[in-house]
Protein backbone atom coordinates (compact mmCIF):
# COMPACT_ATOMS: atom_id res chain seq x y z
CA UNK A 1 0.00 0.00 0.00
CA UNK A 2 2.86 2.37 0.76
CA UNK A 3 4.19 1.95 -2.79
CA UNK A 4 0.76 2.75 -4.26
CA UNK A 5 0.45 5.81 -2.04
CA UNK A 6 3.84 6.93 -3.35
CA UNK A 7 2.65 6.41 -6.93
CA UNK A 8 -0.48 8.48 -6.27
CA UNK A 9 1.62 11.30 -4.80
CA UNK A 10 4.00 11.12 -7.77
CA UNK A 11 1.04 11.29 -10.15
CA UNK A 12 -0.43 14.31 -8.39
CA UNK A 13 2.94 16.07 -8.46
CA UNK A 14 3.20 15.33 -12.18
CA UNK A 15 -0.29 16.69 -12.76
CA UNK A 16 0.55 19.87 -10.86
CA UNK A 17 3.73 20.41 -12.89
CA UNK A 18 1.83 19.85 -16.14
CA UNK A 19 -0.96 22.20 -15.02
CA UNK A 20 1.58 24.91 -14.22
CA UNK A 21 3.13 24.48 -17.66
CA UNK A 22 -0.25 24.87 -19.39
CA UNK A 23 -1.03 27.99 -17.33
CA UNK A 24 2.39 29.46 -18.23
CA UNK A 25 1.52 28.79 -21.89
CA UNK A 26 -1.66 30.88 -21.55
CA UNK A 27 -4.19 28.12 -20.86
CA UNK A 28 -6.85 28.05 -18.18
CA UNK A 29 -7.16 24.70 -16.41
CA UNK A 30 -10.86 23.86 -16.41
CA UNK A 31 -10.74 20.49 -14.66
CA UNK A 32 -8.35 18.07 -12.99
CA UNK A 33 -8.77 14.31 -12.62
CA UNK A 34 -12.15 14.20 -14.36
CA UNK A 35 -13.36 10.61 -13.91
CA UNK A 36 -16.14 8.59 -15.41
CA UNK A 37 -16.98 4.92 -15.07
CA UNK A 38 -15.00 4.20 -18.23
CA UNK A 39 -12.11 6.61 -18.23
CA UNK A 40 -10.33 9.60 -16.83
CA UNK A 41 -8.80 12.84 -18.07
CA UNK A 42 -5.99 14.15 -15.91
CA UNK A 43 -6.27 17.78 -17.07
CA UNK A 44 -8.66 19.74 -19.25
CA UNK A 45 -7.32 23.10 -20.35
CA UNK A 46 -8.43 25.88 -22.65
CA UNK A 47 -6.77 28.73 -24.50
CA UNK A 48 -9.12 30.74 -26.67
CA UNK A 49 -10.99 28.39 -29.01
CA UNK A 50 -8.63 25.46 -28.24
CA UNK A 51 -9.74 22.82 -25.73
CA UNK A 52 -7.08 20.29 -24.67
CA UNK A 53 -7.57 16.97 -22.90
CA UNK A 54 -4.31 15.92 -21.24
CA UNK A 55 -3.04 12.54 -20.06
CA UNK A 56 -0.21 13.03 -17.58
CA UNK A 57 2.41 10.33 -17.03
CA UNK A 58 4.94 10.72 -14.24
CA UNK A 59 7.94 8.52 -13.52
CA UNK A 60 10.94 8.40 -11.22
CA UNK A 61 13.78 8.18 -13.71
CA UNK A 62 13.56 6.55 -17.11
CA UNK A 63 14.16 2.92 -16.10
CA UNK A 64 10.64 1.93 -17.18
CA UNK A 65 10.92 3.66 -20.53
CA UNK A 66 9.49 6.96 -21.66
CA UNK A 67 6.31 7.88 -19.76
CA UNK A 68 4.46 8.72 -22.99
CA UNK A 69 5.12 5.18 -24.24
CA UNK A 70 2.79 3.95 -21.49
CA UNK A 71 -0.17 5.58 -23.25
CA UNK A 72 -1.42 2.86 -25.55
CA UNK A 73 -4.51 2.43 -27.71
CA UNK A 74 -6.66 1.30 -24.78
CA UNK A 75 -5.76 4.33 -22.69
CA UNK A 76 -6.37 6.67 -25.62
CA UNK A 77 -9.78 5.08 -26.17
CA UNK A 78 -10.72 5.59 -22.50
CA UNK A 79 -9.42 9.17 -22.70
CA UNK A 80 -11.68 9.84 -25.69
CA UNK A 81 -14.70 8.38 -23.88
CA UNK A 82 -14.06 10.52 -20.80
CA UNK A 83 -13.65 13.62 -23.00
CA UNK A 84 -17.03 12.93 -24.62
CA UNK A 85 -18.67 12.64 -21.19
CA UNK A 86 -17.06 15.90 -20.05
CA UNK A 87 -18.16 17.69 -23.23
CA UNK A 88 -21.73 16.42 -22.79
CA UNK A 89 -21.81 17.87 -19.26
CA UNK A 90 -19.84 21.03 -20.15
CA UNK A 91 -20.77 22.10 -23.66
CA UNK A 92 -17.93 24.07 -25.23
CA UNK A 93 -19.98 25.60 -28.00
CA UNK A 94 -17.43 28.26 -28.86
CA UNK A 95 -14.46 25.87 -28.90
CA UNK A 96 -13.35 25.49 -32.50
CA UNK A 97 -10.50 23.05 -31.86
CA UNK A 98 -10.04 19.99 -29.67
CA UNK A 99 -6.73 18.30 -28.98
CA UNK A 100 -5.42 15.39 -26.93
CA UNK A 101 -1.96 15.77 -25.39
CA UNK A 102 0.37 13.61 -23.34
CA UNK A 103 2.44 15.41 -20.71
CA UNK A 104 5.34 13.25 -19.56
CA UNK A 105 7.09 14.20 -16.32
CA UNK A 106 10.31 12.43 -15.35
CA UNK A 107 11.66 13.11 -11.88
CA UNK A 108 15.44 12.68 -11.64
CA UNK A 109 16.64 10.27 -8.94
CA UNK A 110 17.48 11.86 -5.62
CA UNK A 111 15.41 14.97 -6.29
CA UNK A 112 17.93 16.35 -8.77
CA UNK A 113 15.37 17.99 -11.02
CA UNK A 114 12.78 16.97 -13.53
CA UNK A 115 12.02 16.87 -17.21
CA UNK A 116 8.68 17.76 -18.79
CA UNK A 117 7.82 16.79 -22.33
CA UNK A 118 4.44 17.69 -23.81
CA UNK A 119 3.38 15.86 -26.94
CA UNK A 120 0.55 17.83 -28.52
CA UNK A 121 -2.10 16.21 -30.68
CA UNK A 122 -1.43 12.53 -30.01
CA UNK A 123 -4.59 11.76 -32.04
Amino acid sequence: MHERAGAATLGRCGEEIAAQWYVAEGFTVLARRFRTGRGEVDLIARRGPLLVFVEVKARRGDGWGAPAAAVGAGKLSRLRLAARVWLAANPARDAAEFRFDVAAVIFAPGGRGLQLEVTAGVF
